[in-house]
């Protein structure tokens, strides 16, 4: 197993341990410390995938996640599959086995390659949107191929193996990138003795200075950044993470990591040990030191195999001890990439020529390389490659002055690898994540960050800056600032180190190559090789009329693969500014978005899998109610009683006996899982008056009130009661299944509408258990536990609290009821909630306490035509559907969430599903919850739906059953009957009425 381009000597690798590895069902070997992008490369691989739309025979660009080709499958069986990895970013380890993505039988050789060759040009950009439109009736057929064809790589149909893990952080100071700038900002923001973490997306720290041959301090580069990271090992508040990408930055400086943690070691983790981890970062401040992208250049054919960037040759040559090649031919409009043609005569082999597009360059490598005796031909460019599977030749020929058309007679220069360098392009991409938009720099000939409103530092190559002795210069001074902004005094003066400046000539603002033909007629010139996006493509674009660049990109499809664009993105905009005879700071930049590059779904779900995706959660008084017979049902993730079956008795039985003795003497409930969120804050009491429908300006300390919540289209979405516990301090109860939701759309509102208000929410749902006793003998009940409050009643009225303690224990009481009795809400701390409980149960034996479940919680409820959000509603339906207008205040001097929305035309029309009460003609039969309503049980199907009904049970205590439901104009229709055809031919008949069934007037709960 020859390793063909490895160099016997140089390189970060470890050549005394060979790793074995498999490429399409071959076997390959490389050494420790590889990429599997530079393993392939050093056994001769040139094909290791076929483009997306013409299956064009793609070749290693890049070395790092720039990398628009090397996307490959890995996995050595079916549950460890992991599509679309990158190469160049992928380590090897010893049996990593992997495929290529895309080709069939092969990429070698690929069917639908001949397809790109025959129909290339019937396939220009949005050639899907005007070919497949007709006939309609075919679209079945094209949908099928379209999607056989698109995609890249397949997901595993085995369950992942693999653990991942999510790890949440506070930090002054986060650092992105580890290169120079990045370092030295993060010595010195150590130094002061800030936390600090900083992250870099390569295995080894050093950035650029990994493949350099500069000399800091006059050392080899790398010395320095050893003797850095071993001082930054010593701070105990400094936080590594190699192999780490920051893949979003969100507003308040809050931005997400995906780290790598054994995907270098084995295709399956090793026992216990996290496969991907994500961080979730809060940071005072953020330094970005995330360098540069070197832009290849567009030319004619530059996507075939050995077409690479000049920076990615140098990376392979230097850092693993790989020629890519045997000839390189080297194409320029800057002096930076002289460096690759200088490493790739030094590691033995054949730099052909020099290629510059400049006409006179004066630089010191351009000096360099003419003591070297290498051939430079300047003013001029490769304008087309010749080749198919590997380069084989390059045509040369003069360009004008400003590169806009050739010149000369091309030339034809034999060769197989060209190294390509247009200049770099400033890593903008987080900096963007947050709305900045980036602004173009003309002397840096690419777009830097461009004002924010996040507490943000930047340095080093994202701004523009490429001496290495300017980016230490910066990283230092940012690390500094960062740290003193934080609140760290003790920063010192560091000394800087001493870097050789050497002279460099401007770079030439040259982006897209000419060619002796038109664009639309030359061989194709790649601008985004992951999408197949061509020069030719984006000036087709522009003639049909798409000038907002973020319409090319949409309508081109620039910028859309795994790669976000991180090569072409410039060279593209550029093409299009030329068309439009438009600058490039007037054609503008699209916006990249989260995530940087591609993450995994494990990473992003953690631990949030399996039980722990769907968890079981449970009260205090859990144990309690299994030993006592309780059957249970879920309510959001809550395991909640459903009824206390006795010996012998049916669902129905127990429901019955329930409802019975807590009607006749003291039921209890187990109400802890309702949402319980604490609201602070000197806007609390505005705040909520805004998220209800009714007001909340006057309600006192003690006190308590139901209100609706609803969105912004005026339809109900949850309710509850709320209490004023001091003045700018109340507590909101809300449904069991909506808690999280309602504290979600809290915060939303806080956050993007209303963040001048000073308010703070925390859920203390967890934090309280809740027992609700109700019925005649409650007061009683209480009263024999409770010592410290006086339960009079006109001491202690309906919709009060108070605070006191239960069976010793402090407590807070409310007195409000969801059954219609006399009923009292005993919040404990939740630690103590199974020992009140007890006591309750103690003393409650001399009144027949009963315990209740869910079941006979919704009779109770619906005997009193109190509504259950979520099953009397459905997202359509607004307070005055429910007959509840009087729980809507439109006196507020604010504004309530939904007030617009309730009063649009449709919202106030007649004719609309509002909620009444049912009564069977049969008061046996229990209307099945679903049913649908009709006026004449004869009608033909289809049958005339007026609604359905939304509650239906049998009372016990009224002795028949009842039902709710939703009828058109169903307030209007008192005293009607409808019918309720069911699927076994029975039609059961009932009367509208009110939905409150027992105690119309409130005097069992106000006794």
């Amino acid at each position: 197993m020859s390793q063909t381009n490895r160099v016997y000597s140089g390189g970060c690798i470890d050549r005394s341990k060979p790793l074995n590895f498999s490429y399409n069902g071959k076997t390959y070997q490389g050494f420790d410390g590889d990429t599997l992008a530079s393993a392939l490369l050093a056994n001769g691989v040139d094909i290791v995938g076929r483009s997306f739309k013409y299956s064009r025979p793609r070749g290693i660009v890049a070395a790092g996640s720039e990398e628009p080709n090397a996307i490959l499958q890995m996995g050595a069986s079916e549950a460890t599959q992991v599509p679309n990895v990158r190469a160049t970013q992928q380590e090897l380890f010893d049996g990593l086995v992997c495929h290529s993505a895309k080709g069939w039988p092969s990429s070698d050789f690929d069917m639908m390659g001949l397809l790109g060759k025959v129909g290339g040009k019937m396939m220009p950009p949005g050639f899907y949107y005007k070919t497949f439109m007709y006939p309609q009736t075919m679209w079945r057929t094209y949908e099928k191929y379209i999607r056989k064809a698109a995609g890249i790589g397949r997901s595993p149909t085995q369950a992942d193996p693999d653990i991942y893990d999510n790890f949440n952080q506070h930090t002054d100071v986060l650092i992105v990138g580890a290169g120079p700038a990045g370092l030295a900002a993060a010595l010195s923001a150590a130094r002061s003795g800030a936390r600090v973490i900083f992250a870099d997306e390569q295995a080894k720290m050093g950035g650029a200075l990994l493949f350099s041959r500069e000399l800091i301090n006059g050392r080899p580069a790398m010395e320095w950044v050893e003797e850095t990271l071993t001082e930054l090992r010593q701070y105990r508040d400094v936080l590594m993470l190699p192999r780490a990408t920051v893949n979003g930055y969100h507003d308040h400086n809050f931005l997400t990591i995906h780290q790598r943690c054994t995907d270098h070691i084995a295709d399956k983790a090793p026992g216990g040990q996290i496969r991907q981890r994500l961080y979730r970062i809060r940071a005072k401040w953020v330094v970005l030191a995330t360098g540069a992208h070197e832009r290849t250049l567009v030319f004619g054919n530059n996507d075939v195999p050995g077409c690479m960037q000049a920076s990615a040759v140098s990376t392979y040559i230097n850092q693993y001890g790989v020629v890519p090649g045997k000839q390189l031919v080297l194409m320029t409009t800057n002096d930076n990439a002289y460096q690759a043609a200088f490493d790739w005569q030094d590691s033995g082999r054949d730099v052909v020529a020099i290629v510059d597009t400049r006409s006179q360059p004066q630089g010191e490598k351009v000096q360099q390389a003419h003591l070297r005796g290498l051939n430079v031909i300047t003013g001029s460019a490769v304008i087309e490659v010749k080749g198919s599977k590997r380069v084989s030749a390059v045509l040369v020929a003069c360009i004008n002055l400003d590169g806009t058309r050739v010149v000369g007679e091309a030339k034809t220069i034999k060769c197989d690898t060209i190294a390509s360098s247009g200049g770099w392009s400033p890593a903008v991409h987080l900096s963007c994540h947050t709305g900045s938009r980036p602004q173009w720099k003309e002397d840096v000939l690419g777009f830097v960050p461009g004002d924010t409103i996040q507490q943000q530092l930047t340095a080093g190559a994202i701004k523009g800056t490429y001496s290495l002795s300017k980016c230490l210069q910066e990283g230092f001074s940012a690390g500094q600032e960062a740290a003193i902004k934080s609140g760290f005094t003790d920063v010192g003066n560091h000394e800087i180190p001493t870097v050789e400046r050497l002279t460099e000539e401007a770079t030439m603002p040259l982006f897209h190559i000419p060619h002796t033909l038109a664009t639309s007629r030359a061989p194709k010139q790649f601008v985004d090789y992951q999408t197949d996006v061509t020069a030719a493509g984006i000036e087709l674009a522009t003639r049909e009329g798409f000038e907002s660049i973020e319409h090319i990109k949409r309508y081109t499809a620039m910028g859309f693969g795994t790669d976000q664009g991180k090569l072409g993105n410039i060279n593209g905009m550029a093409i299009a500014a030329k068309c439009m005879n438009k600058s490039i700071p007037e054609t503008g930049t699209t916006i990249f978005r989260p995530n940087y590059t591609p993450v995994t779904f494990g990473a992003i779900a953690g631990r949030n899998c399996n039980d722990l995706f769907d968890p079981k959660r449970y009260t205090p008084m859990q144990q309690w109610h299994v030993e006592h017979g309780a059957l249970f049902e879920d309510v959001g993730l809550w395991k909640r009683a459903w009824y206390y079956p006795k010996q012998g008795e049916s669902m129905l039985d127990a429901v019955n006996r329930e409802c019975k003795a807590t009607r006749e003497s003291v039921g209890i409930l187990d109400a802890s899982t309702l949402g319980k969120i604490d609201i602070q804050g000197q806007d609390a009491r505005e705040f909520i008056s805004r998220v209800y429908t009714n007001a909340w300006a006057k309600l006192a300390v003690g006190k308590c009130r139901y209100g609706l919540m609803c969105g912004e289209d005026g339809m109900i979405f949850d309710d509850g009661v709320t209490s004023c516990l001091a003045e700018n301090h109340f507590i909101m109860t809300t449904t069991t299944g909506g808690a999280a939701r309602v504290l979600s759309w809290l915060e939303l509102y806080h956050q993007t509408e209303w963040p001048e208000l000073e308010v703070y929410f925390n859920t203390v749902t967890d934090q309280w258990s809740t027992m609700t006793i109700s019925g005649p003998n409650a007061r009683k009940l209480l009263a024999e536990v409770c010592h410290d409050i006086d339960l009079d009643r006109d001491n202690f009225k309906f919709m009060d609290w108070r605070q006191g303690t239960v069976a010793g224990v402090p407590a807070r009481i409310f007195r409000i009821s969801f059954t219609g009795e006399l009923s009292y809400e005993i919040n404990v701390q939740a630690n103590y909630g199974l020992e009140v409980w007890q006591a309750l149960q103690a003393q409650g034996k001399k009144y027949n306490l009963t315990p209740y479940g869910t079941e006979t919680m919704h009779v109770l409820r619906a005997e009193k035509g109190f509504i259950i959000v979520g099953q009397d509603t459905d997202g359509s339906v607004t307070p005055m559907d429910l007959g509840m207008g009087w729980c809507v205040s439109n006196k507020k001097p604010f504004s309530y969430i939904g007030k617009r929305g309730m009063n649009r035309e449709d919202c106030l029309r007649s004719g609309r599903k509002q909620l009444v009460g049912l009564k069977t003609k049969d008061a046996n039969v229990v209307i099945p919850e679903g049913s649908q309503a009709v006026a004449d049980p004869h009608q033909a199907i289809p049958m005339t739906m007026l609604g359905h009904v939304t509650s239906s049970y049998y009372s016990e205590c009224l002795q028949r059953s009842i039902a709710m439901g939703v009828i058109i104009g169903g307030l209007d229709r008192m005293g009607e009957t409808v019918y309720y055809p069911q699927a076994d031919g029975r039609v059961i008949e009932a009367e509208i009425c009110s939905p409150v069934f027992l105690d119309p007037k409130g005097d069992r709960q106000n006794v």
